[in-house]
C-alpha cells in the first residue's frame, strides 16, 4: 500500500472512562465505540505529564518532559517530529488545539487553523484564534470567565454552564465543522497528516442544553471521597484543594466538600461535551470517506490527560491519579490493521510518535525515549513497558511542591514529591480506586524502595541516552 494518510484526533482533558465500548455503559459514544470495535484500543495508555502543554510537547517530540524542558503550560516549545513528516512529503495541517507556545508556532505544519483554550486567562488572554474571529464576525460575545462570574450561581456550579449561543458556535462544534469543511474543500493531497484538536471536554464544562439534559437524567459513577482519604493526601495536594477553592481556574470554583448534586451535575455536563465531540468524530469520518481519504488512512483518537471531576476531592488535573494519567487511545484502519483488539500492556502516549514515523517511512531517531507500538498494532508479541512515568512541575496552580513524579507498574503506583518526606503509594490490585495511601505502610516498605530506586535509575538512564538529543532540535 501507499504511505497512509494519518488523521490524528486529540481531545483536551478526556478521562479513560468516557467511551461506552470500553466498559462504561452510561456513555453515549456510538462513533468512538465503532473505532474501538474495529480498531486497536490501548487500555493502559498513560500520558507523561499532568498538564496540557507538557504532555503534548512530550507526545509530539518523543521525549519525557524533563528531557524536553517543557514542564508546564506556557513553557516555550516550537519543534516536533511533525517536521520530519513535512520533510518526507506529507502535507501537514492542524485544525484546532495544539497548545504550542507561542500558539501560532509552525511546528512543521504547512497550515494551522488555531483554536485554543475556551477560557484563556493566565496566558494568551488576548490572543485571537480562529474561533474568536468567527464569533466576532457574527457579532457574538464569547462565553468566558468574566461573563460566568456575573452569575448568581457561579460559586456553586463547579464550572458547569449551558452553552447559550447558537449551537454551531460551540468550540467543539466549530472545530469539528472546520475540519469537515477543510477535508471536503481543500484539494485532495496525499499523503496527509491532519491533526484535529478539540478544545473540550476541558472546562468550562459548557455543552449545549440538549446534550447535558440527557446525562442529567442518568445515574453516573462518582468515586466516594472520605475524610480519611483527604487526610492521607500529601501536603502539596491538600494545598492544591485549597488553591482550587480560592481561585477559579477555567471558571471552576471547587469547594472543599461539594454536594453529591453538584458533583453529579458537573459530571453530566462534562460527559455531555464528550458526546458532542463523538458526534463530530462521526461527521469527520463521513467527510474523510466522501473526500476519498478514508480507504488509505490510519485514524488515531486520544486525549492529552484526564480530569478528576471531584474524585479524590480534586479539581481538574495536576495530580497523578489514573483519572489524570490514563487516557483513551485508539488506532483504527480496517484496511491496514486487524481490529477488535484491546491491548492491556502499559504504554506511554508518546509512543505514538515513532509509530507514526514508521508508517510514514521516516527514520526514527535513536535517542527517542518513545518506543514504537508497531508490534502491538501488527499483532506480534507485545509486553509493553514494565513501568510508565508522569511528571509535573510547580506552576500557577500546583504551588505546594517543586516537582512531582509518578512511576507505575501493573500493580503499584508511587508518587514522589521532590525534597519532601511525604508521597503516595497505591496497591492498584487491592485498591483500584486509589483511595488508600500506603506511603507509610511498613508492609509495602520494600515496594516503596523498589519504585523509588526505579525513579532514580530511570532519570539516570534518561540523561545518558538523550544527552545528544537537542542537536537535532535546535
Amino acid at each position: 500500500m501507499d504511505r497512509p494518510n494519518i488523521i490524528f484526533i486529540i481531545t483536551d482533558q478526556q478521562r479513560y472512562d468516557t467511551i461506552a465500548e470500553l466498559g462504561f455503559p452510561h456513555m453515549d459514544t456510538p462513533n468512538l465505540d465503532r473505532l474501538v470495535r474495529e480498531g486497536v484500543s490501548f487500555d493502559q495508555c498513560h500520558v507523561t505529564a499532568a498538564s496540557c502543554a507538557a504532555a503534548r510537547a512530550s507526545l509530539f517530540k518523543g521525549y519525557f518532559p524533563h528531557t524536553t524542558g517543557i514542564l508546564k503550560n506556557a513553557d516555550r516549545w516550537r519543534r516536533s517530529w511533525i517536521e520530519s513528516l513535512n520533510d518526507a512529503g506529507y502535507h501537514c495541517t492542524n485544525i484546532g488545539k495544539m497548545h504550542t507556545w507561542p500558539y501560532q508556532t509552525e511546528l512543521g505544519f504547512h497550515e494551522r487553523f488555531v483554536v485554543e483554550n475556551k477560557d484563556r486567562y493566565l496566558e494568551g488572554r488576548y490572543y485571537f484564534d480562529e474561533w474568536d474571529k468567527a464569533l466576532r464576525a457574527r457579532g457574538l460575545v464569547k462565553q468566558q470567565r468574566e461573563i460566568y462570574r456575573k452569575r448568581a450561581d457561579y460559586d456553586e456550579s463547579l464550572g458547569a454552564f449551558d452553552w447559550e449561543l447558537p449551537a454551531d458556535t460551540h468550540p467543539d462544534n466549530f472545530v469539528g465543522d472546520m475540519a469537515s469543511w477543510w477535508i471536503e474543500t481543500y484539494p485532495q493531497t496525499e499523503p496527509l497528516f491532519l491533526q484535529i484538536g478539540f478544545p473540550g471536554p476541558h472546562p468550562p464544562y459548557d455543552p449545549v442544553p440538549e446534550a447535558s439534559a440527557a446525562y442529567m437524567q442518568k445515574e453516573l459513577p462518582l468515586l466516594p471521597v472520605s475524610d480519611q482519604e483527604l487526610e492521607n493526601q500529601p501536603p502539596a495536594l491538600k494545598e492544591l484543594r485549597v488553591h482550587n477553592r480560592d481561585i477559579d481556574h477555567d471558571s471552576v470554583v471547587m469547594p472543599l466538600h461539594p454536594s453529591q448534586q453538584q458533583r453529579h451535575r458537573q459530571r453530566a455536563y462534562y460527559l455531555a461535551n464528550v458526546t458532542m465531540i463523538d458526534q463530530k468524530v462521526g461527521q469527520i469520518m463521513q467527510s474523510l470517506e466522501k473526500a476519498g481519504y478514508l480507504e488509505n488512512s490510519i485514524l488515531i483518537f486520544t486525549s492529552d490527560h484526564g480530569d478528576c471531576l471531584t474524585d479524590h476531592g480534586q479539581s481538574q488535573k495536576w495530580t497523578m491519579y489514573d483519572q489524570i494519567t490514563r487516557v483513551p487511545m485508539i488506532v483504527w484502519s480496517p484496511d491496514r490493521i486487524r481490529g477488535g483488539r484491546r491491548i492491556e500492556s502499559l504504554v506511554q502516549q508518546m509512543d505514538l510518535g515513532p509509530t507514526i514515523l514508521q508508517w510514514a517511512g521516516v527514520e526514527v531517531p535513536e535517542s527517542l525515549e518513545a518506543e514504537s507500538l508497531m508490534p502491538a498494532i501488527d499483532g506480534d508479541d507485545f509486553s509493553g513497558r514494565p513501568y510508565v512515568y508522569c511528571e509535573q512541575a510547580r506552576d500557577a496552580v500546583l504551588t505546594g511542591c517543586q516537582f512531582m513524579t509518578m512511576v507505575r507498574d501493573r500493580q503499584y503506583k508511587l508518587v514522589h514529591f521532590l525534597d519532601e518526606p511525604d508521597g503516595q503509594l497505591f496497591d492498584l490490585q487491592a485498591d483500584p480506586g486509589e483511595l488508600d495511601n500506603r506511603w507509610n505502610d511498613a508492609n509495602l516498605a520494600e515496594v516503596k524502595q523498589r519504585l523509588l530506586a526505579e525513579l532514580r535509575e530511570w532519570r539516570i538512564r534518561s540523561g545518558l541516552t538523550t544527552k545528544d538529543w537537542c542537536q537535532d532540535w535546535r
